[in-house]
Protein backbone atom coordinates (compact mmCIF):
# COMPACT_ATOMS: atom_id res chain seq x y z
CA UNK A 1 0.00 0.00 0.00
CA UNK A 2 1.18 3.38 -0.67
CA UNK A 3 2.82 4.75 2.70
CA UNK A 4 1.06 8.23 2.61
CA UNK A 5 -2.56 6.23 2.68
CA UNK A 6 -1.62 4.11 4.92
CA UNK A 7 -0.64 6.52 7.56
CA UNK A 8 -3.76 8.22 6.90
CA UNK A 9 -5.86 5.71 7.29
CA UNK A 10 -4.43 4.14 10.11
CA UNK A 11 -6.42 6.17 12.74
CA UNK A 12 -9.49 7.95 12.85
CA UNK A 13 -8.72 11.67 11.59
CA UNK A 14 -12.86 12.72 12.06
CA UNK A 15 -12.22 12.42 15.59
CA UNK A 16 -9.25 15.05 15.40
CA UNK A 17 -11.29 16.96 12.95
CA UNK A 18 -14.14 17.88 15.22
CA UNK A 19 -12.06 19.87 17.64
CA UNK A 20 -11.43 22.41 13.81
CA UNK A 21 -14.99 22.93 12.43
CA UNK A 22 -14.88 26.07 13.73
CA UNK A 23 -11.47 27.12 12.02
CA UNK A 24 -11.97 25.39 9.12
CA UNK A 25 -15.58 27.52 9.21
CA UNK A 26 -13.46 30.75 9.99
CA UNK A 27 -11.05 30.33 7.07
CA UNK A 28 -13.69 29.70 4.30
CA UNK A 29 -15.41 32.96 5.21
CA UNK A 30 -12.21 34.46 4.27
CA UNK A 31 -11.95 33.12 1.46
CA UNK A 32 -15.25 35.07 -0.84
CA UNK A 33 -16.55 31.53 -1.68
CA UNK A 34 -20.19 32.34 -3.65
CA UNK A 35 -23.01 30.16 -4.96
CA UNK A 36 -21.56 28.04 -8.37
CA UNK A 37 -17.69 28.86 -7.41
CA UNK A 38 -15.94 25.52 -8.56
CA UNK A 39 -13.65 24.50 -5.27
CA UNK A 40 -11.48 21.47 -5.05
CA UNK A 41 -10.53 20.59 -1.93
CA UNK A 42 -7.07 18.66 -1.84
CA UNK A 43 -6.62 16.43 1.60
CA UNK A 44 -9.93 17.26 2.20
CA UNK A 45 -10.38 15.02 5.97
CA UNK A 46 -14.10 14.59 6.09
CA UNK A 47 -14.80 17.67 5.02
CA UNK A 48 -13.45 20.49 7.78
CA UNK A 49 -13.22 23.10 4.69
CA UNK A 50 -15.00 21.50 2.31
CA UNK A 51 -18.51 21.66 3.78
CA UNK A 52 -18.44 25.62 4.80
CA UNK A 53 -17.86 25.77 0.98
CA UNK A 54 -20.89 23.70 0.15
CA UNK A 55 -23.10 25.55 2.54
CA UNK A 56 -22.06 28.91 0.78
CA UNK A 57 -23.31 27.49 -2.53
CA UNK A 58 -19.99 26.65 -3.97
CA UNK A 59 -19.63 23.70 -6.32
CA UNK A 60 -17.32 21.21 -3.95
CA UNK A 61 -14.97 18.34 -4.94
CA UNK A 62 -12.97 16.76 -1.76
CA UNK A 63 -10.01 14.64 -2.49
CA UNK A 64 -8.48 12.55 -0.17
CA UNK A 65 -5.93 9.36 -0.26
CA UNK A 66 -7.86 7.70 2.83
CA UNK A 67 -11.18 5.99 2.00
CA UNK A 68 -12.18 5.87 5.45
CA UNK A 69 -11.97 9.72 5.44
CA UNK A 70 -13.60 9.99 1.98
CA UNK A 71 -16.29 7.71 3.29
CA UNK A 72 -17.28 9.91 6.45
CA UNK A 73 -16.94 13.13 4.04
CA UNK A 74 -19.62 11.58 1.91
CA UNK A 75 -21.95 10.64 4.97
CA UNK A 76 -21.63 14.38 6.17
CA UNK A 77 -22.43 15.84 2.98
CA UNK A 78 -25.53 13.32 2.78
CA UNK A 79 -26.24 14.13 6.26
CA UNK A 80 -26.58 17.64 5.30
CA UNK A 81 -28.48 17.65 1.67
CA UNK A 82 -25.42 18.96 0.04
CA UNK A 83 -25.91 17.99 -3.61
CA UNK A 84 -23.09 20.07 -4.54
CA UNK A 85 -20.83 18.63 -2.41
CA UNK A 86 -18.85 15.40 -2.69
CA UNK A 87 -15.98 13.09 -1.72
CA UNK A 88 -13.62 11.07 -3.99
CA UNK A 89 -10.30 9.13 -3.42
CA UNK A 90 -7.20 10.85 -4.74
CA UNK A 91 -3.23 11.61 -4.37
CA UNK A 92 -2.57 15.12 -4.40
CA UNK A 93 0.79 14.51 -6.54
CA UNK A 94 -1.19 12.79 -9.35
CA UNK A 95 -5.13 14.14 -9.95
CA UNK A 96 -6.11 11.44 -12.29
CA UNK A 97 -9.83 11.95 -13.22
CA UNK A 98 -9.63 15.82 -12.72
CA UNK A 99 -9.19 18.28 -15.89
CA UNK A 100 -7.10 20.80 -16.84
CA UNK A 101 -8.48 24.37 -15.70
CA UNK A 102 -11.25 22.82 -13.83
CA UNK A 103 -11.43 24.77 -10.83
CA UNK A 104 -11.85 28.50 -10.02
CA UNK A 105 -10.37 27.65 -5.92
CA UNK A 106 -8.24 24.92 -4.78
CA UNK A 107 -7.70 24.70 -1.14
CA UNK A 108 -5.57 22.28 0.74
CA UNK A 109 -5.75 22.95 4.40
CA UNK A 110 -2.54 20.59 5.82
CA UNK A 111 -3.69 18.06 3.00
CA UNK A 112 -1.36 18.49 0.49
CA UNK A 113 1.39 19.27 2.26
CA UNK A 114 1.56 15.63 3.46
CA UNK A 115 1.65 14.29 -0.18
CA UNK A 116 5.03 12.55 -1.67
CA UNK A 117 7.00 14.57 -4.32
CA UNK A 118 6.19 18.03 -3.23
CA UNK A 119 7.09 19.30 -6.91
CA UNK A 120 4.24 17.26 -8.49
CA UNK A 121 1.30 18.46 -5.88
CA UNK A 122 2.71 22.05 -7.13
CA UNK A 123 2.43 20.79 -10.87
CA UNK A 124 -1.05 19.46 -10.34
CA UNK A 125 -2.92 22.12 -8.27
CA UNK A 126 -1.58 24.92 -10.81
CA UNK A 127 -3.22 22.77 -13.75
CA UNK A 128 -6.75 21.88 -12.35
CA UNK A 129 -6.95 25.64 -11.80
CA UNK A 130 -8.44 28.22 -13.95
CA UNK A 131 -6.05 30.83 -15.70
CA UNK A 132 -7.44 33.70 -12.62
CA UNK A 133 -7.98 31.01 -10.12
CA UNK A 134 -6.67 30.96 -6.72
CA UNK A 135 -5.10 27.85 -4.48
CA UNK A 136 -4.86 28.24 -0.90
CA UNK A 137 -2.88 26.19 1.06
CA UNK A 138 -2.82 25.72 4.80
CA UNK A 139 0.66 24.55 5.77
CA UNK A 140 2.44 23.79 9.33
CA UNK A 141 5.67 25.62 9.68
CA UNK A 142 8.68 23.80 10.97
CA UNK A 143 10.00 24.74 14.31
CA UNK A 144 6.85 26.55 14.88
CA UNK A 145 6.03 26.52 18.69
CA UNK A 146 2.47 26.14 18.87
CA UNK A 147 1.14 22.51 19.04
CA UNK A 148 0.78 20.85 15.56
CA UNK A 149 4.53 21.58 14.72
CA UNK A 150 5.64 20.96 18.54
CA UNK A 151 3.71 17.46 17.97
CA UNK A 152 5.15 15.97 14.80
CA UNK A 153 8.57 17.04 15.86
CA UNK A 154 8.46 15.29 19.22
CA UNK A 155 6.79 12.21 17.05
CA UNK A 156 9.92 12.55 15.10
CA UNK A 157 12.19 12.69 17.28
CA UNK A 158 10.45 8.86 18.80
CA UNK A 159 10.13 7.58 15.52
CA UNK A 160 12.59 5.20 12.87
CA UNK A 161 14.64 7.72 10.62
CA UNK A 162 12.55 8.38 7.47
CA UNK A 163 13.05 6.45 4.57
CA UNK A 164 15.80 7.52 1.78
CA UNK A 165 14.36 10.16 -0.45
CA UNK A 166 11.75 10.98 2.03
CA UNK A 167 10.83 15.17 1.94
CA UNK A 168 9.83 16.33 5.25
CA UNK A 169 5.87 18.01 4.53
CA UNK A 170 7.28 20.23 7.02
CA UNK A 171 9.43 22.05 4.16
CA UNK A 172 5.92 23.06 2.94
CA UNK A 173 5.89 25.86 5.79
CA UNK A 174 8.87 27.41 4.44
CA UNK A 175 8.16 30.11 2.04
CA UNK A 176 11.52 29.60 0.03
CA UNK A 177 10.44 26.21 -1.10
CA UNK A 178 6.99 26.99 -1.55
CA UNK A 179 8.43 29.48 -3.98
CA UNK A 180 10.58 27.79 -5.78
CA UNK A 181 8.10 24.34 -5.96
CA UNK A 182 5.42 27.06 -7.58
CA UNK A 183 7.78 28.67 -9.71
CA UNK A 184 8.58 24.98 -11.36
CA UNK A 185 4.74 24.73 -11.96
CA UNK A 186 4.80 28.44 -13.90
CA UNK A 187 3.74 30.57 -11.38
CA UNK A 188 5.68 34.14 -11.09
CA UNK A 189 6.90 35.10 -7.54
CA UNK A 190 4.74 38.04 -7.23
CA UNK A 191 1.75 35.78 -7.59
CA UNK A 192 1.85 34.08 -4.23
CA UNK A 193 2.02 35.87 -0.96
CA UNK A 194 1.79 34.59 2.52
CA UNK A 195 0.50 35.37 6.23
CA UNK A 196 0.63 33.92 9.40
CA UNK A 197 -2.77 32.72 10.76
CA UNK A 198 -3.75 30.21 13.42
CA UNK A 199 -6.02 27.13 13.76
CA UNK A 200 -7.48 26.52 17.29
CA UNK A 201 -7.89 22.67 18.86
CA UNK A 202 -10.91 22.51 20.97
CA UNK A 203 -11.88 20.07 22.97
CA UNK A 204 -14.61 19.13 25.98
CA UNK A 205 -12.71 18.34 28.01
CA UNK A 206 -9.06 18.34 29.85
CA UNK A 207 -5.93 18.52 27.65
CA UNK A 208 -5.13 15.11 28.43
CA UNK A 209 -8.26 14.10 26.44
CA UNK A 210 -7.27 15.83 23.67
CA UNK A 211 -3.87 13.98 24.01
CA UNK A 212 -5.77 10.63 24.17
CA UNK A 213 -7.13 11.67 21.01
CA UNK A 214 -3.97 12.58 19.09
CA UNK A 215 -2.35 9.80 20.15
CA UNK A 216 -4.79 6.90 19.30
CA UNK A 217 -6.42 8.03 16.03
CA UNK A 218 -3.63 11.06 14.87
CA UNK A 219 -1.45 8.75 12.22
CA UNK A 220 2.12 10.41 13.17
CA UNK A 221 1.70 10.26 16.89
CA UNK A 222 0.32 6.60 16.47
CA UNK A 223 3.66 5.42 14.65
CA UNK A 224 5.70 7.75 17.57
CA UNK A 225 4.01 5.64 20.17
CA UNK A 226 4.25 2.18 18.83
CA UNK A 227 8.01 3.07 18.30
CA UNK A 228 8.49 4.19 21.62
CA UNK A 229 6.61 1.54 23.04
CA UNK A 230 9.35 -1.09 21.26
CA UNK A 231 12.13 0.81 22.65
CA UNK A 232 10.39 1.12 26.16
CA UNK A 233 10.02 5.32 25.92
CA UNK A 234 6.24 5.41 25.60
CA UNK A 235 5.79 6.82 29.25
CA UNK A 236 8.84 9.82 28.31
CA UNK A 237 6.74 10.53 24.82
CA UNK A 238 3.67 10.77 26.63
CA UNK A 239 5.01 12.85 29.23
CA UNK A 240 6.80 15.16 26.87
CA UNK A 241 3.03 15.46 24.62
CA UNK A 242 1.48 15.61 27.62
CA UNK A 243 3.57 18.86 28.68
CA UNK A 244 2.96 20.54 25.66
CA UNK A 245 -1.05 20.32 25.84
CA UNK A 246 -0.81 21.53 29.25
CA UNK A 247 1.17 24.31 28.84
CA UNK A 248 -0.71 25.30 25.37
CA UNK A 249 -4.19 25.02 26.77
CA UNK A 250 -5.94 28.24 27.03
CA UNK A 251 -8.52 27.85 28.28
CA UNK A 252 -10.00 29.10 31.37
CA UNK A 253 -12.12 26.57 32.04
CA UNK A 254 -11.03 22.83 34.12
CA UNK A 255 -13.06 20.56 31.60
CA UNK A 256 -12.33 22.96 28.46
CA UNK A 257 -9.84 22.80 25.85
CA UNK A 258 -8.56 25.75 23.41
CA UNK A 259 -4.98 25.21 21.86
CA UNK A 260 -3.98 27.24 19.02
CA UNK A 261 -1.88 26.38 16.00
CA UNK A 262 -0.06 28.84 13.91
CA UNK A 263 0.14 28.35 9.89
CA UNK A 264 1.38 29.83 7.20
CA UNK A 265 -1.56 30.40 4.61
CA UNK A 266 -0.15 30.35 0.84
CA UNK A 267 -2.58 32.33 -1.78
CA UNK A 268 -1.51 31.80 -5.26
CA UNK A 269 -2.86 33.90 -7.86
CA UNK A 270 -2.58 31.38 -11.24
Amino acid sequence: MNPNKALWEKGDFTRIARGMRASGEALVGDLGVRPGLRVLDLGCGDGTTALPAARLGADVLGVDIAANLVAAGNLRARAESLDNCRFQEGDASDLQGLADDAFDLVVSIFGAMFAPRPDAVAREMVRVTRPGGRIVMGNWIPNDPTLVAQILKISAAYSPPPAAGFVSPMTWGLEDMVIARFAGAGVPKDHITFARSTYVFEHPGAPSELLDDFSTYYGPTMNAFAAAEAEGRVHALRQELDDLFQAQNRSAEPNRTQIPATFLKVTISV
